[in-house]
């Protein structure tokens, strides 16, 4: 118990150091790891994440608040609005398949392969986007209709949104990485919240093991403030690069996962 309680813990810590940096929010890396050591069923594996991932974007932004960079509180804020209300939907068809069908095994070979195909396709567009034409989106509607298909994908896999978070706000509003990676939690903050309500309200908690959670989300902690001091230090350019790197490495990982239970 000790040791998997270490492991997780250095999990969420290195997540969510990566997660504040590159505004991944931590979520896409403990997933994909916590699935490899296969300790826990996904229902747990997705509070788990939640709960770090939520930490980690609290002492982000309170670190970030007098950092230089932009939050474009409006935009980033309906994002968030439309992926709470996604988040819902995506939810309630993971406990569709997962709670009330008992389809654990499948599910977690389809949330491996579909989260790899995801990945690969936004790793290939930060790499090309200088190719790529972003825009200057200001309709409302446009930009909900965007965070409730961030909402539904990243609830049913349950890596709260930060990659995705990213490739949107850098295609919809012309951001650099750095000013993407910062909204990119301000919006991971507010569909944290509402998953782990959604989880409270319809499934309870039930199960949990309190030190596992509790030391998570002290890695959340630390993670989050370590990380988004690091990021004011970095360049756009340097952080790009973390964010391609991790993206490749999760990749991966979300392949070796299929493969190995298929």
């Amino acid at each position: 118990m000790v040791t998997i309680i270490a492991i997780y813990l250095l999990i969420s810590l290195l997540a969510s150091i990566l997660g504040a940096m590159a505004g991944l929010g931590g979520g896409i890396i403990i997933k994909p790891l916590l699935d490899f050591i296969g300790q826990d069923d996904l229902a747990t594996l997705g509070i788990l994440s939640a709960s770090t991932v939520l930490a980690m974007s609290c002492v982000s932004l309170i670190n970030f608040r007098n950092a230089t960079i932009q939050l474009n509180r409006k935009n980033s804020f309906l994002i968030a609005v439309g992926s709470i209300l996604g988040g819902f939907i995506g939810k309630g068809i993971f406990n569709y398949l997962v709670i009330s069908n008992d389809w654990n095994e499948g599910v977690g070979i389809f949330q491996s392969c579909l989260l790899a195909i995801i990945l690969i396709f936004i790793y290939i567009f930060i790499k090309c986007k200088h190719r790529i034409r972003t825009f200057q989106v200001s309709s409302n509607m446009i930009i909900i209709m965007a965070g409730i298909i961030l909402g539904i994908f990243s609830s049913f896999l349950g890596i709260g949104g930060g990659p995705l978070n990213v490739a949107v706000l850098i295609l919809l509003f012309s951001m650099d990485a750095k000013n993407a990676g910062v909204n990119s939690i301000f919006i991971i903050f507010f569909s944290q919240i509402a998953s782990l309500f959604l989880v409270g309200v319809l499934n309870g908690f039930d199960g949990l093991e309190a030190p596992t959670l509790l030391f998570m989300i002290l890695g959340g902690v630390l993670g989050g403030f370590i990380g988004s001091n690091i990021a004011q230090k970095l360049t756009n350019e340097k952080i790009q690069v973390i964010f391609n790197g991790t993206i490749l490495v999760i990749i991966f990982i979300n392949i070796y996962n299929a493969v190995m239970q298929i």
